[in-house]
């Protein structure tokens, strides 16, 4: 069972997450980031990293967000691998919690 990164991510992208992984399998997209499936080992180090909330266990995804879970290995295929913490974007914090934000991920 893997670890999923959900739609409060996207043009959040906090990488706090990034620095607690110990197997390297988060991927990096313009404005948000996935998690590899196949690379995860569901240690949960991430989930309570994440600053926005936007990490969840696949047998704990809420309703509304299991297509993140085809997203996030698609673009972990695609998207180059992300090891350290990174600046935030300057508007992050506004964008936490917005609803609907799935339209603004940009591939």
């Amino acid at each position: 069972m893997a670890f999923v990164v959900t739609e409060n991510c996207i043009k959040c992208k906090y990488t706090d997450c990034v620095e607690v992984c110990p197997v390297d399998c988060f991927y990096e997209g313009p404005n948000f980031l996935v998690i590899d499936p196949d690379e995860c080992i569901d240690c949960a180090l991430c989930e309570p990293e994440c600053p926005a909330e936007a990490i969840f266990s696949e047998d704990e995804l809420p309703p509304q967000h299991v297509k993140f879970i085809e997203l996030n290995a698609e673009l972990s295929r695609e998207w180059p691998n992300i090891t350290e913490k990174k600046e935030s974007p300057s508007d992050a914090e506004e964008w936490d919690g917005v609803k609907d934000k799935f339209k603004y991920l940009e591939r």
